[in-house]
């Protein structure tokens, strides 16, 4: 059997704030380093001996891996970051104080934006400073491949080449692996791994800074075996498809 651990990142300062993150860079709270450390704790004791990691190339992702990597006393391991397990883009409502969002726009609005699964919020204005065109972290990559806006459906449409050309495989020969990423990309690939209904996947919740702990057959990547490390803090899961 073979272990893959999805990891969404601990609390950030702007989850603390209530606001629409996406792609902006920001870092962990106190708690969410905590969070993160706590992870690390939870993975060494579930008895895995992990192979390696891949998170995104946003800091609070990257932050969570290294605590967690610290409080398993496994730093050494190598670590592959990339872009297409970014969180999902928000668009014109990254930024936004999600309560005053819903104000302005209306709760079922609002809702339709965060939670539908293929339809998109407003996207950000090509001159605003957090565009992705203009930072350095995605020099050399395709500008008509950065988004301006996502939706779930379209975050899966980046997340699942990368999960099926690079991840995949690896799992496949039987290494254990640790993605820390986000709620939407891990919503993504947690769709994809228990194929969750379009309908259903606006249902799932990524709580931050736990492992959910994945068992898969051999030689596959079907799942067998799915549950949180922390118990106290889990969310339902899909249940795993037969």
């Amino acid at each position: 059997m073979t272990s893959l651990a999805l990891l969404r990142h601990g609390q950030s300062a702007w989850n603390l704030e209530n606001r629409f993150t996406g792609w902006v860079d920001v870092n962990l709270t106190e708690k969410g380093e905590g969070e993160a450390r706590r992870a690390g704790e939870l993975l060494a004791a579930s008895g895995v001996e992990f192979d390696g990691a891949y998170a995104s190339v946003l800091t609070r992702a990257i932050r969570t891996l290294w605590l967690a990597l610290e409080g398993m006393e496994r730093v050494y391991l190598p670590i592959e970051k990339d872009y297409r397990l970014n969180e999902r883009h928000y668009g014109g409502l990254t930024g936004l104080n999600k309560a005053e969002t819903a104000q302005k726009h209306g709760e079922e609005q609002v809702k339709i934006w965060r939670r539908s699964y293929d339809t998109p919020p407003p996207p950000l204005d090509p001159a605003d400073p957090v565009n992705p065109n203009v930072d350095p972290r995605y020099a050399g990559i395709d500008a008509a491949l950065l988004p301006n806006t996502e939706s779930l459906k379209t975050t899966l449409d980046r997340v699942e080449p990368y999960w099926r050309e690079t991840i995949a495989p690896r799992l496949v020969t039987g290494e254990n692996l640790i993605i820390a990423a986000h709620g939407n990309s891990l919503r993504a690939l947690v769709k994809l791994l228990f194929g969750v209904g379009d309908a259903d996947i606006v249902n799932v919740e990524i709580p931050t800074g736990n492992p959910l702990l994945l068992t898969l057959a051999d030689s596959s990547t079907r799942v067998t075996q799915a549950r949180y490390l922390d118990e106290a803090r889990a969310k339902a899961l899909p249940a795993i498809p037969a």
